[in-house]
């Protein structure tokens, strides 16, 4: 939804309590993206570290080991990371569950308290901030 921010935003009539909530609600959201980023990055670091242990199966297994290489292949390679689960798994149960849905209630939010503008603290502040820039 297009919005013209200025005239949007002196017609809301958003309280003090619920602007507040409105914006602890988008910072939590934007932690959630933050801890979403931060699986994605567990995920890809586990990714590497396990084509490095790939790659010593087959030096093991070069350098006449194979009891060993048989374990990493056998035992440790097509574990999962966590309970048997690939950490992909994670990522798409965080992606498609927890994330989608804290999205769409903050956009619910949003759209019941704020007519779907975001960041309205922000933007007043930046309306504020560039206002007494003006008369300076």
């Amino acid at each position: 939804m297009a919005h013209d921010t200025d005239t949007d935003l002196e017609a809301l009539e958003l309280s003090e309590t619920e602007e507040a909530a409105l914006h602890e609600l988008q910072l939590g959201i934007e932690y959630v993206h933050r801890a979403y980023g931060n699986l994605l990055q567990f995920h890809h670091e586990l990714g590497h570290a396990m084509d490095r242990i790939g790659d010593a199966e087959d030096q093991l297994r070069e350098a006449g080991h194979e009891e060993l290489a048989d374990r990493l292949r056998d035992d440790h390679l097509p574990a999962g990371a966590i309970s048997d689960r690939w950490t992909y798994e994670l990522v798409e149960e965080f992606s498609d569950g927890f994330l989608e849905d804290a999205d769409a209630f903050e956009d619910e939010v949003r759209e019941e308290l704020a007519d779907g503008i975001g960041h309205v603290t922000e933007r007043r502040q930046q309306r504020r901030i560039r206002e007494r820039a003006r008369r300076e």
